[in-house]
């Protein structure tokens, strides 16, 4: 069973947010073993300068690299965007490709560093529109869960 692994910079301050996260990883339990790793978000000042956060994004990025395995998916803006049926093959050939685990990385809010993405098999975007960053963990787990649905042919995409 491949191995989901989630790298998320932050915690989920909201328990509607919580609630919807631990939906998605209770459906994806009979598809895959899953893994969450929250790490602590580098506190920056108020109106952080650009040296500011290029530090905090590589303070993050050690963090980071300790968690990574298999196929590694980080999350930012330029990145490439797929339809769920695209995602779902993406995600079930991973095995067929030699890899266990597919490692998913969420940033904090000013993204990740340049060599987090530069290391990405491949580097995914949700939209071109702006969503509240905590948001983005419950919309990456409920694609994830519709990829496997894909995969079997549940009902659950239409």
């Amino acid at each position: 069973m491949i191995t989901i692994n989630l790298i998320v910079i932050g915690k989920l301050k909201e328990e509607y947010l919580r609630s919807a996260c631990a939906e998605y990883i209770k459906r994806l339990s009979r598809y895959c073993n899953f893994e969450i790793h929250e790490l602590d978000e580098y506190r920056l000042s108020e109106n952080p300068s650009e040296k500011e956060i290029d530090t905090a994004l590589q303070k993050e990025a050690v963090q980071i690299k300790k968690y990574l395995k298999g196929m590694i998916i980080p999350m930012c803006i330029e990145g490439k965007q797929l339809t769920s049926v695209k995602f779902s093959e993406k995600i079930t050939s991973a095995g067929v490709n030699g890899f266990s685990a597919v490692t998913f990385i969420i940033g904090s809010s000013f993204g990740l560093a340049p060599e987090i993405k530069s290391i990405g098999n491949l580097k995914l975007s949700m939209s071109d529109m702006t969503f509240p960053h905590q948001l983005a963990r419950v919309m990456l787990l409920e694609q994830v869960y519709r990829a496997f649905q894909i995969a079997e042919g549940g009902k659950y995409h239409k």
